[in-house]
């Protein structure tokens, strides 16, 4: 018997007892404002959080932080006239020079500051990884403590087509040196509504 057929004898003679899956795994997060926690989360991730009245504030906002850009794609109605091209094409690449992509977010996660989007926000599921810029905009009492939770309340054959977003593209697989916008967006700004 060679050393390997040894080492595999042992493994089969030693295996523990097969148990149940459990059937209710879940875990329970408190925190005591998950919107503040979610805010903290997305600003370490690289990701800023601003709270607005209406969206009126965040048109205000927008014009402000990009005053001339070009090239702004929306699927938020009230936000229709920031947009001078549309998001809803057959072929991605013409989206190829999207700068700034405005979407809203039905669902968020406090824990990791991660947003679901679906395509009903996401005509074209390319432009969170091609836009220069993304705006999300969530509801605060869309914000649940963890992804438990989060996965209570999504049907995620619902769709063709879900991910959560958090915070903007960024690696640092390349001598550990941080690169933002890599592989997405360069930075995403989340609007929290009341």
């Amino acid at each position: 018997m060679t050393t390997r057929d040894q080492m595999l004898a042992n493994i089969r003679a030693n295996q523990p007892s097969i148990r149940p899956i459990p059937t209710q795994f879940t875990f329970t997060s408190v925190f005591p404002d998950l919107t503040k926690q979610f805010m903290d989360v997305l600003t370490f991730v690289g990701g800023a959080a601003v709270i607005v009245p209406d969206y009126a504030a965040i048109k205000a906002d927008l014009r402000e932080k990009y005053p001339n850009l070009t090239n702004v794609a929306t699927t938020c109605p009230e936000l229709i006239d920031l947009a001078d091209v549309t998001m809803d094409v057959r072929d991605p690449h013409e989206l190829a020079g999207l700068n700034l992509a405005i979407i809203e977010g039905p669902l968020a996660v406090a824990e990791n500051a991660a947003i679901w989007v679906d395509e009903r926000q996401l005509p074209q599921r390319a432009v969170p990884m091609i836009t220069q810029f993304l705006v999300i905009i969530i509801r605060q009492l869309t914000i649940v403590p963890n992804m438990h939770d989060a996965y209570k309340l999504l049907t995620v054959d619902e769709t063709g087509f879900g991910t959560f977003i958090c915070g903007p593209s960024k690696t640092a697989d390349i001598e550990q040196s941080l690169v933002i916008g890599a592989h997405g967006a360069r930075s995403l700004v989340v609007y929290i509504l009341p």
